[in-house]
């Protein structure tokens, strides 16, 4: 049991096999690993893929990197792209920190609003629970949910028996969606575990069958409450996954730029005394794998002046899956 809880630890940078033994690596590449685990995979591709050329033609390798003119404009072209793309993302981490400064007033009606939230929530919460957590929220809304489902599913007595079974399947749907969702204790290991759970919530087609229901069928009045007690339930896990999600999105992008001014720096100074030493002629002499110096230089060198597009690369790859994920589960969403 310890040894399978000290490998789960580590799933922020191994794709660990779930407990059928399977392992989803698109997953784990898109939301579960570690950016930097990424960025190191997509590294070890991008000079595996260089050597491996350099294995199979070495010769005629050797012939085309010979034409330094070719490679110095290369690498000059990457230079100028580093310089620009830092620039690019720090000016787009300012934007994205920029609504924290704001005026007071706005300030206070961000305070208010988190505060009536915060409330709401703390309403449905048990005394040990905490919903400001991700985790937390999860259980106390999922909690919430179910039991609002089951209260639906107590008024069927009195209705036909087409919509009787009608809002019986769909409350048995909700709370069997819910109880998944409510699961927090089987995710573990990945940081943003938690918030990847919430996010594959699907609750749009659930409220719109409710307001379908709602509307075209005669429901008593104590029916009816209930059903806006749970569309109230579901309005509320929106805004808090909403608010998540842009909590999210903030670390995300503060990470980047971090990230990326603490790669680029080296990889620039790297990229140009690459290209002074291949203008002087002073070349490293060892061999790698028995391909030449040059070629092992010249694909280092590409790598590593490759680096801020790679951690760019797979910093986008989860903000994209993130924003494609959410907006397949509101209330509207494109198919």
């Amino acid at each position: 049991m310890k040894i399978a809880l000290g490998v789960h630890r580590w799933r922020d940078w191994l794709p660990v096999p779930k407990k059928n033994g399977q392992v989803n690596l698109s997953r784990w590449v898109l939301l579960e690993a570690h950016r930097m685990a990424v960025t190191g995979a997509l590294l070890a591709f991008v000079f595996g893929g260089f050597i491996l050329l350099s294995s199979v033609w070495t010769f005629e390798m050797q012939v085309l990197l010979n034409e330094t003119p070719s490679v110095q404009t290369v690498l000059n072209t990457l230079l100028s792209g580093m310089i620009l793309l830092v620039s690019i993302v720090v000016s787009i981490n300012s934007i994205v920190l920029s609504h924290d400064m704001s005026s007071v007033s706005s300030q206070a009606d961000r305070i208010d609003g988190a505060a009536r939230f915060r409330r709401n929530l703390s309403e449905l919460a048990k005394p040990d629970e905490e919903p400001s957590e991700p985790r937390s929220f999860l259980r106390v809304m999922s909690r919430t949910i179910q039991e609002r489902a089951r209260r639906i599913d107590d008024d069927i007595a009195g209705m036909d028996p087409g919509l009787a079974e009608e809002v019986e399947e769909l409350a048995a749907s909700i709370t069997g969606a819910a109880d998944r969702l409510g699961a927090v204790e089987n995710t573990s290991g990945a940081q943003f575990a938690v918030l990847w759970k919430g996010m594959e919530f699907q609750y749009g087609a659930q409220l719109e069958r409710l307001h379908s229901i709602k509307t075209t069928h005669e429901l008593s009045s104590e029916t009816e409450e209930r059903f806006d007690s749970l569309i109230e339930a579901f309005k509320l896990f929106a805004v808090g996954k909403e608010y998540f999600k842009t909590l999210y999105y903030t670390q995300e992008v503060a990470r980047l730029s971090q990230t990326l001014l603490l790669i680029a720096l080296p990889a620039i100074l790297i990229n140009a005394t690459t290209i002074l030493a291949i203008n002087a002629g002073v070349l490293p002499e060892f061999w790698f794998l028995n391909i030449p110096p040059l070629q092992t230089f010249v694909a280092a060198t590409f790598t590593i002046s490759l680096a801020p597009y790679i951690v760019l690369t797979a910093y986008m790859l989860r903000a994209a899956t993130v924003a494609r994920m959410t907006s397949s589960a509101d209330i509207f969403s494109l198919r």
